[in-house]
């Protein structure tokens, strides 16, 4: 971001949320494509991926397409991403749905990030999970 971005985005939430969602989906994409990996180191994005048990005790192939769903997902309308901002996600696997959220920490993981559009003090933590671990 140039100074006048920063100056335009501290203050304008809609510049933020369209931020945090091109970094969000930069991040999902960095999962299946190198290319997109490089990117996101080079613009500073940060973070951690998890899948739960539930997920992972399907086993390494349906993990692996699980990955490249969320990695790959585009579906996002005012039910599923009510901000904008692309933390939220649905995926279907061999029949079973699944969530994916992208929580926002400050780098530390700690706490939640004061400047979530700001990738210089913001981590990501990425989660697949089934609805029943929600």
């Amino acid at each position: 971001m140039n100074l006048e971005t920063t100056k335009d985005i501290e203050n304008d939430t809609s510049l933020q949320a369209a931020e945090i969602a091109a970094q969000n989906d930069l991040f999902r994409k960095a999962l299946i494509d190198p290319t997109a990996a490089i990117e996101m180191h080079s613009k500073g994005i940060q973070g951690q991926v998890f899948v739960t048990p539930g997920v992972s005790g399907e086993g390494i192939e349906f993990q692996t397409a699980a990955l490249a769903a969320v990695a790959s997902d585009d579906q996002f309308d005012e039910g599923n991403d009510p901000y904008g901002d692309h933390t939220f996600g649905t995926v279907t696997i061999s029949g079973q749905k699944l969530f994916w959220r992208i929580d926002l920490y400050d780098a530390d993981y700690k706490y939640g990030s004061d400047r979530p559009f700001d990738t210089s003090v913001t981590r990501r933590v990425l989660t697949i999970m089934c609805p029943s671990e929600y």
